[in-house]
């Protein structure tokens, strides 16, 4: 998958990321642009969760949204 793929992806789940975790900017989402990581830093950061609770509702999420593919950490 390369990163083309994962930023076209990832603007057509923009929205869905939103109504989950709407606390998240539209900054936010660019920021993010498809990167697991940037994610769950951010939903941590706005949303006042520990890491472990990021993890379980981005899991959950991905897992109800199995279109979804994010880019992997180098």
């Amino acid at each position: 998958m390369n990163k083309d793929q994962v930023e076209g992806n990832w603007k057509q789940f923009k929205g869905k990321v939103k109504e989950q975790w709407g606390k998240l900017t539209d900054d936010d989402l660019d920021v993010i642009n498809g990167r697991r990581e940037q994610l769950l830093g951010r939903i941590q950061e706005r949303h006042g969760l520990s890491q472990e609770q990021a993890e379980t509702q981005v899991t959950d999420w991905h897992r109800k949204n199995p279109d979804f593919f994010f880019e992997r950490s180098q």
